[in-house]
């Protein structure tokens, strides 16, 4: 009796670990050595399950001193078996393959396909996949017919073939073990299914159903108390590949932590790795190279030559980036990476040494042997491959003089990553994966610009630039989980329970992030198209390229560009401008402060303004970078002229080609402002037929079901902007905050939405030129005209600005113009028109 409970202890150790401890604990040294072996070996699998590496290893090297003590040739085997995979985990993989090298005579059926499983498992961990591959069959061939077993070898092997790209064969591995665990009755083992299949699609490319996948494990793991093991550097990765960096870096080094208290060496390696390559993209090559350095030195004591490559690799990146690298060091890279199965890392180390050697002639038949082998060996796969080996074909053709070529092959480039951009349902995911063609876009921009070829400049903006927002968000599949969660995230703030809004926006955020399949972007407008849309408007689209500003001017079909100054200096005048408009409106300081900043103020607004070309006529404004914060209206020679901001000019020319549907008019006034039922009480009278929203009836539900098909919307209400977090920037109602994600819900926008609240126009900026907020959602929903403040401002200067505004709209003027008229100080001047103004 004892002995099956020892027995039920081990089946439960992965699924269940801390039953299984309190089952074995209870049977330990109270009969004989088989059952204290077994006990002990079940103690060492449920500590290995929750990550206690030191006290598996103890336990299971007893439980093998028990048994061939006891000359228990079968139960010393299946320990043995176990402590070689703990040994991997602690990074002894020489040790384990010695533990798992051969099979005693008297030991057959399941626990000889269980050890040549196990030493499979340590085969793939340190990279020798062929050999993996055989044992896993090996494995297979020998099961007796234990289901369980079976399904172990499939989802083990379904992982090795997702390294080796086998994705049919991946999924297929994985498919059945799931169906073998739940028929086996053990469910619990189905999160590491989920989780190799996270690692499977994003090795694919498939990113919204890797962070699915992997969210979905990591319910599971913790349902059955089990540590997660890699999981949180997997999806790390993941994040990663879409450039939401700050996320995957808090992910990476708490890994790092975690597997280091663990003393679990092997696993650090790879969360130090995924820190390195994070670091890198967040731009700090300096910390990349001390985690990759830390972690090549770990993987070479450890016997595992594809890791120790593999940080060679981002060594070598960092050292590029950092201005240091040699051609030498470089090409030592390619030879090790050669056969270790980096794919994406080998062809990138091909084009870093290719690059150094462009750089001395003496060298330019290596640099072209090198860009050749990228350009032929990356036609097909992820759509980074393909796009490193379009970056290889652009400068193959550059060093042969072929400009040409080279912007065609960038334009390629450009093409596979905006087609990956387009697969990603979530706004928030398209938006960071737009760093991703950065390189490509910057040495377009970059050719364009030495050519003096305005038009090739305008091309390349438009190309990449607020991608994101010309596709419509999709919402996940689970919507009505989406919909609770936001309705607690209302009530949880009204509480001001944060730990609960933490987790509740993490969550919202994960489950938006699993919607997949939209339309693609809307292509580049032709120069043609926009001028005619344009008419007497000046289209005026600002470019950043090595540290200086450009603007390229539409008039009338003409384009022309101009150059704008450091970028720097002007984001500098840009904070000086919103600091001084915020102290003054706000009354902060003496009146002697007071004067003293509105004649700094004054100073910025005139330095801004050279930025502008010399025209009277309306303008509309492409920002990029710092100039998105930039309150337009506010400068000298945007005073009582028409001003539009766009994210991009295709949205611009979206927004001014649309249909005009006429709909409803819908009034709304939040709470905690003074002003805000007295403002939409006076528009009220100019609007008698509206839906009029206040009080209790402002609510969030109400709100959207109104809005959806308006002609019409004016909100006076507290808006917040989060810059850490802009999709959960919010407008302030009677049941608690809108959010971008409510907004998203929306079939049909209003066609012009008025925003009478603090901060409501402000947006997140990404790489790419990508915006996130309140304001960037409704434009990309397709909302036409969209009428926010840029700057915050005190609540109750806004109801004399609104009501004039609408009395310049009832008189027959466009938005801008409008807007234009009504405003009258520097305060009122931070509101400005956004999207389009064309009637």
């Amino acid at each position: 009796m004892t002995l099956v409970r020892a027995e039920q202890a081990k089946d439960l150790a992965y699924t269940s670990p801390a039953r299984a401890r309190r089952l074995a604990e209870s049977v330990r040294g109270r009969t004989d050595a088989e059952t204290e072996s077994v006990a002990l070996h079940a103690l060492g699998m449920a500590a290995s399950a929750v990550g206690r590496l030191d006290e598996a290893e103890r336990h299971l090297r007893a439980a093998v001193s028990v048994a061939t003590a006891a000359g228990l040739v079968v139960r010393a085997a299946q320990a043995r078996g176990s402590l070689g995979y703990v040994l991997t985990l602690t990074g002894r993989t020489a040790e384990a393959l010695r533990a798992l090298a051969d099979v005693p005579e008297q030991v057959d059926g399941v626990t000889a396909a269980r050890l040549l499983m196990q030493r499979a498992l340590v085969l793939t961990e340190i990279g020798r996949f062929a050999e993996a591959a055989d044992g896993f069959a090996a494995a297979l061939a020998a099961n007796p017919g234990d289901p369980l077993l079976e399904a172990t070898i499939r989802n083990n092997r379904g992982l090795l073939r997702a390294h080796r790209r086998d994705w049919r064969g991946a999924a297929e591995d994985l498919d059945l073990a799931e169906s073998l665990y739940v028929a086996a009755g053990h469910t619990g083992r189905t999160a590491m299914v989920f989780h190799n299949r996270g690692v499977a699609f994003e090795a694919r490319g498939d990113v919204p159903a890797a962070l699915a996948a992997f969210d979905e494990a990591a319910a599971r793991y913790a349902a059955a108390g089990r540590d997660p093991g890699l999981l949180p550097i997997e999806r790390a990765e993941a994040l990663l590949s879409v450039r939401l960096v700050a996320e995957a870096r808090s992910a990476a080094a708490a890994a790092v932590a975690a597997f280091t208290r663990q003393r679990n060496f092997v696993d650090v390696v790879q969360a130090r790795l995924v820190l390195a390559r994070v670091e890198l993209v967040a731009g700090d090559p300096v910390a990349a190279l001390a985690s990759a350095v830390s972690a090549g030195r770990s993987a070479r004591r450890q016997g595992r030559p594809a890791w120790a490559a593999f940080a060679g690799y981002l060594a070598l990146r960092a050292r590029w980036e950092r201005g240091s690298a040699s051609l030498r060091s470089a090409r030592r890279v390619v030879e090790a990476l050669a056969g270790e199965g980096w794919v994406v890392a080998a062809l990138d180390a091909r084009l870093i040494v290719a690059r150094l050697a462009l750089q001395a002639p003496r060298h330019r038949a290596v640099a072209r042997a090198e860009l050749t082998a990228v350009a032929a060996a990356a036609r097909t796969g992820p759509a980074e491959l393909r796009a490193r080996a379009w970056h290889a074909t652009a400068l193959l053709r550059l060093a042969d003089g072929d400009v040409k070529g080279a912007e065609a092959a960038l334009r390629s480039g450009v093409d596979v990553l905006a087609a990956f951009r387009n697969g990603l349902g979530a706004m928030e995911l398209r938006a960071h994966a737009s760093g991703l063609a950065g390189e490509l876009v910057a040495t377009g921009t970059r050719l364009a610009l030495a050519g003096g070829r305005p038009a090739a400049v305008f091309g390349w903006a438009e190309r990449w630039r607020a991608g994101a927002l010309r596709v419509r968000p999709v919402r996940p599949p689970d919507d009505d989980r989406l919909a609770d969660d936001l309705a607690e995230l209302r009530q949880v703030m009204a509480a001001g329970d944060l730990r609960r809004q933490a987790e509740l926006e993490q969550a919202i955020g994960a489950r938006a992030r699993h919607a997949t399949g939209i339309r693609a972007a809307d292509p580049p407008p032709s120069r043609t198209r926009l001028s005619t849309a344009l008419g007497d408007h000046v289209l005026v689209e600002y470019v950043e390229s090595d540290g200086r500003l450009h603007a390229v001017v539409l008039d009338r079909g003409r384009v022309r560009l101009l150059d704008a100054g450091p970028a720097e200096a002007a984001a500098r005048e840009v904070q000086a401008l919103r600091f001084g408009i915020n102290h003054l409106a706000h009354r902060i300081g003496s009146d002697r402060t007071r004067k003293a900043i509105e004649e700094r103020l004054g100073q910025a607004a005139d330095r801004l303004d050279r930025l502008l070309p010399a025209t009277r006529k309306p303008l509309v404004i492409v920002p990029t970078g710092a100039l998105h914060a930039l309150p337009w209206p506010a400068l000298p020679s945007c005073r009582g002229r028409a001003v539009t901001v766009a994210p991009s000019a295709a949205l611009w020319l979206r927004a001014a080609e649309s249909d005009h549907v006429t709909g409803r008019t819908v009034l709304a006034a939040g709470p905690g402002l003074r002003h805000a039922v007295a403002e939409v009480e006076a528009l009220k009278r100019r609007y008698p037929h509206a839906e009029r929203f206040t009080g209790r009836r402002a609510t969030t539900a109400n709100l959207l079901h109104a809005l959806d098909g308006a002609e019409l919307a004016h909100i006076a209400a507290h808006g917040r902007f989060r810059a850490d977090n802009p999709l959960f920037s919010t407008l302030t109602l009677a049941d608690g905050p809108l959010t971008v994600y409510d907004l998203e819900g929306l079939h049909r926008p209003p066609r012009q939405v008025i925003l009478s609240a603090c901060e409501a126009g402000n947006s997140g900026i990404r790489p790419g030129d990508e915006l996130l907020g309140l304001a960037a959602a409704l434009l990309a929903l397709g909302t036409r005209t969209l009428i926010a403040s840029a700057v915050s401002v005190p609540d109750d200067t806004s109801k004399a600005l609104m009501l004039r505004y609408h009395r310049e709209l009832a008189a027959g003027r466009a938005p801008a113009e409008a807007l234009a008229k009504a405003q009258r100080t520097w305060t009122e001047a931070v509101f400005q028109c956004y999207g389009t103004s064309l009637p």
